[in-house]
């Protein structure tokens, strides 16, 4: 079963690292990818921009709206995620353990919703 690994970041606590705590950071994070990858449980990771990147997109009966990010003020935003192959819920809690961030941040790990195709699709 897939599980996606939402990474939590606190800015404050990023901004406060040194350039070499962040690479470190960075070297443990493809590292554990790679450790994932060999066991057969990696899927997909990215990192993503700060909220200040983002750009919210509505679409309420066709009136279509976008507003700058943040949607709302948090101590902590979401930095990326990991999606991962487990077999239940307990396996992918303990993988999210693994994830460096963990130790600085939160990982918010949920099942992936799996939409069954319809036959005329397949």
């Amino acid at each position: 079963m897939r599980y996606i690994c939402l990474v939590h970041a606190d800015p404050a606590r990023l901004d406060a690292l040194t350039p070499a705590e962040h690479a470190d950071l960075d070297r443990r994070s493809l590292a554990y990818d790679r450790e994932l990858a060999e066991k057969g449980q990696y899927v997909l990771a990215e990192a993503i921009q700060e909220p200040g990147t983002a750009v919210l997109v509505r679409n309420r009966q066709g009136a279509i709206s976008n507003t700058d990010g943040p949607y709302m003020e948090t101590k902590e935003f979401m930095a990326g995620f990991i999606l991962i192959e487990a077999r239940d819920l307990n396996e992918a809690v303990r993988l999210a353990a693994g994830i460096p961030m963990a130790e600085m941040g939160t990982i918010e790990v949920r099942p992936v919703y799996i939409i069954p195709t319809p036959p005329e699709l397949c």
